[in-house]
């Protein structure tokens, strides 16, 4: 039995020294394939990097490997530094050198016709007709008003028409079904001029919550119109347009002289 034990752990040790002399060997054996050749230091992705990873997170992600230069791809990232504050445009696999053109910034990632989503905004569409959406001229990067009109019911059963400036300032983020504006430099057809779209168009805005709780209230149990509310748009002054005060300011403005005929 003793002696099937000392066989036993010799055994081992050779195998292990076996194995620590295979390694010296491979190890040996790189060292000499790259005696005399000029090496640079690639970065090479070590574990498999999803599309969108920013640069930041990728330190245990990619490992430091020499190469000779002749292997080195152009365009190689040197150091993460080089890519900071982009992210991964595609998906990495390990084993690939790190490349620069894989790398973006997440703005430039957003979908054309589109603009990004503000931290802390959610997106919410609203489709409406052409002469609802300033006849199909908002698109994405505007800033808009958005104006709701419905009918209310009193204690007392009575029906009154309302309309409120409800929002202002709001940040249109895409529409879609609206006519594509010319490319600079060409012609302006008549499709692409003056003339508005005959379909409805989805316009896609940027809100918080509580406003986003607004526009699909407006649009389940009202009507919606947009604005156009450039930089310098006086949003002031606005109020609860009734069927009782509609006329009010006009007939201020004329002294109250059909003020009696009017009611």
């Amino acid at each position: 039995m003793r002696r099937r034990l000392l066989a036993a752990t010799a055994a081992l040790v050779l195998v292990a020294a076996g194995t620590v002399v295979l390694l010296a060997y491979v190890r040996g054996a790189d060292a000499r394939a790259l005696a005399g050749v000029r090496t640079v230091e690639v970065l090479v992705v070590d574990r498999p990097v999803p599309a969108g990873t920013p640069a930041e997170e990728l330190a245990g992600l990619v490992r430091t490997d020499p190469l000779p230069a002749k292997a080195a791809v152009e365009g190689r990232v040197a150091d993460l530094d080089d890519v900071a504050g982009q992210v991964t445009t595609v998906d990495l696999q390990p084993g690939e050198q790190l490349l620069a053109g894989r790398f973006a910034a997440p703005g430039d990632l957003q979908a054309p016709g589109t603009v990004p989503v503000p931290e802390g905004l959610s997106e919410v569409s609203l489709l409406l007709e052409p002469q609802r959406a300033v006849g199909g001229r908002v698109a994405a990067g505007d800033t808009i008003g958005v104006y709701l009109s419905m009918t209310l019911e009193n204690e007392g059963g009575k029906r009154i028409a309302v309309t409120h400036a409800t929002l202002h300032d709001v940040l249109v983020t895409q529409v879609q079904g609206a006519p594509v504006a010319p490319a600079e430099g060409e012609a302006e057809t008549a499709s692409s001029g003056g003339s508005a779209p005959s379909e409805s168009l989805l316009v896609t805005v940027a809100v918080p919550a509580r406003d986003a709780e607004v526009v699909v209230f407006g649009m389940e149990h009202g009507t919606v119109w947009l604005a156009l509310e450039p930089e310098g748009a006086d949003s002031s002054g606005t109020k609860v347009v009734t069927q009782g005060n509609v006329y009010g300011d006009l007939l201020a403005a004329l002294g109250g002289v059909y003020g009696e005929s009017a009611k």
